[in-house]
This record gives structure tokens, sequence and C-alpha cells, in this order.
């Protein structure tokens, strides 16, 4: 894990096309979490909100979201069409960003750790 500093470090190490869509996740955790704090934690953007949010991370053919094993199991059936492990998933860069459901997700996210 590279130690790149900070979120806006990590995310001009990326293609445009790809900082685009980092700009676009970041954004709208931010929206659902404006309270939340951001750091770089495992080498990745990340929300902490009462604890870990939300991680995220640009790789070479995706970009992965790591909402923690919680939210994976909810939205398990809006996730079967993406790679997805415990705590984990792959949105292709090939397809398009489904953005309406990271959203979800990081609500979610947000409600989880508001009860802590």
């Amino acid at each position: 894990m590279k130690n790149v500093g900070s979120v806006e470090k990590y995310m001009k190490q990326f293609p445009q096309e790809v900082q685009d869509i980092l700009h676009e996740i970041r954004s709208l955790v931010r929206k659902e979490a404006p309270e939340a704090t951001e750091r770089i934690a495992y080498g990745l953007p990340t929300f902490y909100l009462n604890g870990n949010l939300v991680h995220f991370g640009a790789y070479r053919n995706h970009i992965g979201l790591y909402p923690t094993s919680s939210a994976i199991r909810k939205f398990e059936d809006q996730l079967q069409k993406y790679a997805h492990a415990k705590g984990s998933v792959q949105f292709p860069l090939d397809r398009p960003i489904p953005y309406a459901l990271i959203r979800r997700i990081v609500a979610f996210r947000v409600r989880e750790n508001r009860r802590k």
C-alpha cells in the first residue's frame, strides 16, 4: 500500500475518466455523510463516521467499494451482477458505475454507524 498522503493525491494518480468517477463517489459520500471525515487508510480514500464508514479505490479494470460485510449482505440481491466478496464489491470500468446503488449503500452505512 503506497502512502499517497491525501485523498486528492490518491485520485490524481489515475487517468481523468477514473478521477471523474472517484470524485463523483467522493461527492456522493459527502452528501450522505456531511459530518464524516476523510483520510487515506489501507492505501485507499476512507470516510469515518463513528468508525469506518466506507473505503473506495481505483484499480486497472474496476472501482472497488468496501462498505463492510453488513452492507454487502443487505444489498446482496442488487450486487449479483458485480464481483463481490464478504466486505467488498467491484464495479467494472467498462460498464456504467451504479451511483444510485452506491448512494443507497452509503446511506445504509451512515444509519448503521450513527447507531453506534
